[in-house]
Protein backbone atom coordinates (compact mmCIF):
# COMPACT_ATOMS: atom_id res chain seq x y z
CA UNK A 1 0.00 0.00 0.00
CA UNK A 2 1.44 3.27 -1.45
CA UNK A 3 0.86 6.56 -1.66
CA UNK A 4 2.76 9.05 -4.54
CA UNK A 5 2.10 11.64 -7.25
CA UNK A 6 0.03 13.74 -4.06
CA UNK A 7 -0.87 17.38 -5.54
CA UNK A 8 -3.01 20.45 -4.59
CA UNK A 9 -5.03 21.25 -7.46
CA UNK A 10 -7.31 24.17 -5.79
CA UNK A 11 -7.19 26.39 -3.04
CA UNK A 12 -9.42 28.62 -1.21
CA UNK A 13 -8.53 30.67 1.66
CA UNK A 14 -10.85 33.29 3.13
CA UNK A 15 -10.51 35.63 7.02
CA UNK A 16 -14.04 36.61 7.29
CA UNK A 17 -13.34 38.57 10.33
CA UNK A 18 -11.44 42.11 9.96
CA UNK A 19 -10.34 42.65 13.28
CA UNK A 20 -8.76 39.51 15.12
CA UNK A 21 -6.13 41.53 17.68
CA UNK A 22 -8.33 40.81 20.56
CA UNK A 23 -7.94 37.11 22.03
CA UNK A 24 -10.60 34.64 21.21
CA UNK A 25 -11.16 31.45 21.72
CA UNK A 26 -10.93 29.55 18.57
CA UNK A 27 -12.35 25.94 17.41
CA UNK A 28 -10.22 24.70 14.80
CA UNK A 29 -11.64 21.87 12.71
CA UNK A 30 -9.52 19.42 10.26
CA UNK A 31 -11.75 17.61 7.86
CA UNK A 32 -10.28 15.35 5.02
CA UNK A 33 -12.99 13.15 2.50
CA UNK A 34 -12.00 11.38 -0.47
CA UNK A 35 -14.28 12.57 -3.56
CA UNK A 36 -13.48 10.23 -5.65
CA UNK A 37 -11.54 6.53 -6.14
CA UNK A 38 -10.90 5.22 -9.79
CA UNK A 39 -9.30 2.79 -10.91
CA UNK A 40 -6.05 3.46 -13.30
CA UNK A 41 -5.05 0.27 -14.22
CA UNK A 42 -2.31 -2.19 -12.80
CA UNK A 43 -1.57 -1.62 -9.54
CA UNK A 44 -2.94 2.36 -9.23
CA UNK A 45 -5.93 3.69 -8.46
CA UNK A 46 -6.25 7.85 -8.62
CA UNK A 47 -7.97 9.08 -5.82
CA UNK A 48 -9.06 12.87 -5.72
CA UNK A 49 -9.98 14.89 -2.11
CA UNK A 50 -10.54 17.74 -0.29
CA UNK A 51 -8.87 18.97 2.99
CA UNK A 52 -10.47 21.94 4.80
CA UNK A 53 -9.59 23.74 7.96
CA UNK A 54 -12.58 25.83 9.28
CA UNK A 55 -12.27 28.29 11.70
CA UNK A 56 -15.50 28.64 12.29
CA UNK A 57 -16.51 32.05 12.10
CA UNK A 58 -13.50 33.84 11.75
CA UNK A 59 -12.00 31.63 8.38
CA UNK A 60 -11.60 28.54 6.13
CA UNK A 61 -8.63 27.12 4.22
CA UNK A 62 -9.96 24.49 1.65
CA UNK A 63 -7.96 22.31 -0.94
CA UNK A 64 -8.71 19.77 -3.85
CA UNK A 65 -6.39 17.69 -4.96
CA UNK A 66 -5.43 14.34 -6.04
CA UNK A 67 -3.45 11.23 -5.71
CA UNK A 68 -2.12 8.14 -6.94
CA UNK A 69 -2.50 4.72 -4.67
CA UNK A 70 -0.85 1.95 -5.61
CA UNK A 71 -1.95 -1.46 -4.16
CA UNK A 72 -2.62 -4.79 -5.45
CA UNK A 73 -6.09 -4.97 -4.39
CA UNK A 74 -6.59 -1.53 -6.04
CA UNK A 75 -9.17 -2.73 -8.45
CA UNK A 76 -11.18 -3.88 -5.83
CA UNK A 77 -11.26 -1.10 -3.58
CA UNK A 78 -12.20 1.15 -6.42
CA UNK A 79 -14.88 -0.69 -7.19
CA UNK A 80 -16.36 -1.17 -3.84
CA UNK A 81 -15.44 2.70 -3.64
CA UNK A 82 -18.11 3.58 -7.06
CA UNK A 83 -20.88 0.75 -5.45
CA UNK A 84 -20.78 1.79 -1.99
CA UNK A 85 -18.62 4.66 -1.52
CA UNK A 86 -16.29 3.56 1.48
CA UNK A 87 -13.29 1.53 1.46
CA UNK A 88 -11.83 -0.94 3.81
CA UNK A 89 -10.78 0.99 7.04
CA UNK A 90 -7.02 0.45 6.43
CA UNK A 91 -6.86 2.30 3.08
CA UNK A 92 -8.96 4.77 4.60
CA UNK A 93 -6.87 5.44 7.21
CA UNK A 94 -3.62 4.97 5.13
CA UNK A 95 -5.25 7.89 2.69
CA UNK A 96 -6.59 10.18 5.37
CA UNK A 97 -3.04 10.15 6.96
CA UNK A 98 -1.51 11.13 4.23
CA UNK A 99 -3.83 13.81 2.79
CA UNK A 100 -3.26 15.54 6.31
CA UNK A 101 0.63 15.16 6.44
CA UNK A 102 0.41 16.94 2.88
CA UNK A 103 -2.07 19.58 3.80
CA UNK A 104 -1.20 20.56 7.59
CA UNK A 105 2.02 21.85 6.67
CA UNK A 106 0.69 23.90 3.57
CA UNK A 107 -1.94 25.08 5.82
CA UNK A 108 0.32 26.57 8.54
CA UNK A 109 1.74 28.86 5.89
CA UNK A 110 -1.60 29.91 4.34
CA UNK A 111 -2.69 30.92 7.66
CA UNK A 112 0.03 32.53 8.41
CA UNK A 113 -0.24 35.10 5.23
CA UNK A 114 -4.37 35.69 6.31
CA UNK A 115 -3.26 35.99 10.25
CA UNK A 116 -5.17 33.19 11.33
CA UNK A 117 -3.79 30.79 14.01
CA UNK A 118 -1.97 28.06 13.12
CA UNK A 119 -4.03 24.77 12.52
CA UNK A 120 -1.36 22.97 14.73
CA UNK A 121 -1.62 22.73 18.34
CA UNK A 122 1.39 24.64 19.79
CA UNK A 123 3.25 23.46 22.69
CA UNK A 124 2.63 25.31 26.14
CA UNK A 125 5.21 25.85 28.63
CA UNK A 126 5.36 26.48 32.35
CA UNK A 127 7.82 27.42 34.55
CA UNK A 128 7.09 25.64 38.05
CA UNK A 129 8.59 26.83 41.48
CA UNK A 130 9.64 24.07 43.64
CA UNK A 131 11.03 20.06 42.40
CA UNK A 132 11.75 16.68 43.96
CA UNK A 133 12.45 16.60 47.37
CA UNK A 134 11.51 20.29 48.28
CA UNK A 135 14.40 21.71 46.92
CA UNK A 136 13.66 24.93 45.08
CA UNK A 137 13.67 23.94 41.01
CA UNK A 138 13.14 26.72 37.76
CA UNK A 139 13.13 25.54 34.63
CA UNK A 140 10.90 24.50 31.73
CA UNK A 141 7.93 22.06 31.41
CA UNK A 142 6.42 21.35 28.35
CA UNK A 143 2.82 20.09 28.63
Amino acid sequence: MRVKNMEVRSIEAKRFIKDISRPMNIRIDHNSSVVSFSYKGGEEAEVEFEYVTSYGALGIIKFEGGLIFEDDKAKEIAERWQSKKNMPNEVASHIHTAIMHYCVPQAVMIARELKLPPPIPLPQIKFEKGGAKGKDRFGPEVA
